[in-house]
């Protein structure tokens, strides 16, 4: 964020409209497989949804892309890097939003975003008005100096994020960002998020199995079932192809109608 509290991205990142690039990506545990043979693509400035039940391969894909993982097969590209060959400049370019809370709940809010700071080598000089700007742009300021675990989970989602922009990345990574947070929050962080993506081209990848959340927010969305792509487009195209009205029948139709266990 700059002076004025809005996120701005440094120039620096090398010229490709696919900020996301995988191909025929496969991930099996002790042979069962999560993700199977899936292809799709993330131009530069959108919004793109995996939407798809629990257990469909969201949070394997993410961590793929985020590193943690390494795939069974194929090949995954973020930011012009392969994630196995070049794995520290994807990690410089994606800020990441996990499922779980991933703060340090025995320290301040400010003392996380610092540490993050620091790893992810951002001039000394310019840390703390990064922070005070972040902070205060999510209300939580005068909490800077308050222990994480004194935090409320919808706080401790808002520092998440503002953590995952702090290194100006290029694209902004979250997996299921609302699960457990009230309406209230919900709102406010989709605010926030639209805003960082419409203002200030952050690409944005997000995972959910929120349909009403997804259909609001998203651009582009890849409905995903048991580790493959069974549709992708817009929400439009997709509600086109099967001939509904919104996208929650449109993925009933394609994912079938009956209850999982």
């Amino acid at each position: 964020m700059n002076s004025q509290g809005n996120v701005s991205r440094p120039d620096n990142h090398p010229e490709n409209d696919k900020v996301i690039e995988v191909s025929h990506l496969t991930k099996d545990f002790n042979g069962i497989t999560a993700v199977d043979n899936i292809s799709f693509t993330v131009q530069e400035g959108d919004i793109f949804a995996f939407l798809g039940p629990n257990g469909a391969g969201k949070s394997t894909a993410i961590k793929i892309l985020t590193t943690i993982l390494r795939p069974t097969a194929g090949k995954i590209v973020v930011n012009g890097c392969d994630v196995i060959k070049d794995e520290h400049r994807v990690r410089e370019s994606i800020g990441v939003v996990f499922q779980e809370h991933t703060l340090d709940t025995e320290l301040t809010a400010y003392e996380n975003l610092y540490y993050h700071c620091v790893l992810y080598k951002v001039p000394r000089k310019e840390r703390k008005d990064r922070i005070e700007t972040m902070l205060n742009h999510i209300g939580l300021w005068e909490r800077r100096n308050h222990l994480v675990k004194t935090f409320s989970g919808g706080m401790k989602r808002r520092v998440e994020i503002v953590r995952g922009l702090l290194h100006y990345p290029r694209i902004l990574i979250l997996d299921e960002p609302t699960s457990g947070l009230d309406a209230q929050t919900r709102f406010f962080l989709w605010n926030h998020i639209e805003e960082v993506n419409s203002e200030y081209k952050v690409t944005i990848f997000l995972t959910s199995h929120n349909l009403e959340e997804i259909e609001k927010v998203s651009r582009h969305t890849a409905i995903i079932d048991k580790g493959r792509i069974l549709s992708i487009g817009s929400n439009q195209e997709i509600m086109e192809k099967t001939r509904t009205g919104s996208l929650e029948k449109a993925f009933l139709e394609i994912t079938g109608y009956s209850i999982r266990n």
